[in-house]
């Protein structure tokens, strides 16, 4: 079983081809087009030139897949039916549909976060259930908690900023440019994270949902009143509050419920210091809990994660009609 996979949530545009052997993952190829550089002028994403750029984008990754004009050597097709940003969501849904009807081939639609949690059966071993899953990327920061294949319980999620738009919002403030998270992380090897003592909100809150503007505001605040501070010190205890705050959470949430496993994916799970922090106390607090996190490459939005998670769906014959299926830009993780 092969399927041609097509992620356009946001500024990537990627095409993957997945097969699925003795029900372990195989990514013949996984395309990225990133549009990084482009939207780096502007410090953020903007969704007409996104959408304008997957289109330009999309027929070469295509072509470079060497697929037969008549689709005969994949047996299905999965897009990101949401959520993301509209115009860049339909650039993908509209190539999915178009090559559904010609190709004559099933349709999957696909939740984005769900593609991300899907990332972690890409890492050696597949993860076992019950799993607390902390989602932590540019647009979204969320707990949830997955009890089998499509079966999701939303335990928590950002009232305001998601962890990865706090890393970028910090890093402009910084003057350092964008993406931020990258680049904090980058500074913040030669920094102290001790040096300053910005807050952790919501941390001792009852409840497992997150909230980053206020550490945010508290960074611009330090900033304007400490102007010869160290940049590395600032991006190193920023950092270290961010890392704390989900870290602390995610453990509250694995006191509750008990998992077999824990995953971290979405863009932000690239760093390096959350990625060991929380393998580290996870290992000394709960060792018989299964920590697994995708490999690098699978961390920021691929199409790869996208085509792992249809084979679930495609397990119990949930398709899409390429006539009728249109892009969510809020598509709810429990409608798929």
């Amino acid at each position: 079983m092969r399927i041609l996979a097509i992620e356009t949530s946001c500024d990537d545009t990627s095409l993957a081809i997945v097969s699925c052997k003795d029900d372990m993952f195989i990514v013949e190829k996984n395309l990225v087009s990133s549009q990084i550089d482009t939207h780096a002028l502007y410090g953020g994403v903007v969704p007409e030139i996104a959408a304008r750029m997957h289109a330009e984008q999309i027929a070469p990754l295509l072509y470079a897949l060497e697929i037969p004009q008549d689709g005969s050597t994949v047996d299905a097709i999965a897009v990101t039916a949401g959520p993301g940003l509209v115009p860049s969501l339909r650039v993908g849904v509209a190539c999915a549909t178009t090559l559904a009807v010609a190709w004559q081939k099933s349709l999957i639609a696909i939740n984005h976060l769900e593609g991300h949690l899907y990332s972690c059966w890409l890492a050696e071993k597949p993860p076992l259930f019950p799993c607390v899953a902390l989602l932590v990327s540019g647009g979204h920061t969320e707990l949830i908690f997955m009890k089998d294949h499509g079966n999701y319980e939303y335990l928590g999620r950002t009232r305001d900023d998601a962890a990865g738009e706090a890393f970028d919002k910090v890093a402009k403030l910084l003057g350092l440019g964008y993406p931020g998270g990258p680049l904090i992380s980058k500074k913040a090897l030669e920094g102290k994270k001790d040096a300053i003592d910005f807050p952790r909100p919501m941390k001792n809150a009852i409840s497992f949902d997150f909230s980053f503007s206020g550490l945010k505001t508290a960074v611009a605040y330090h900033v304007k009143d400490h102007p010869d501070d160290r940049p590395e010190d600032i991006c190193a205890s920023f950092q270290d509050a961010v890392v704390d705050i989900l870290v602390s959470k995610t453990l509250k949430a694995v006191e509750k419920y008990q998992p077999a496993s824990v995953l971290l994916s979405g863009g932000v799970s690239a760093n390096i210091s959350l990625r060991e922090t929380l393998k580290k106390i996870l290992s000394d607090r709960f060792p018989h809990v299964h920590y697994h996190t995708p490999p690098i490459t699978y961390t920021t939005d691929n199409a790869a994660m996208i085509g792992v998670a249809a084979f679930f769906h495609l397990q119990k014959n949930d398709f899409a009609d390429p006539l009728t299926l249109a892009a969510d830009p809020n598509l709810p993780l429990s409608s798929l």
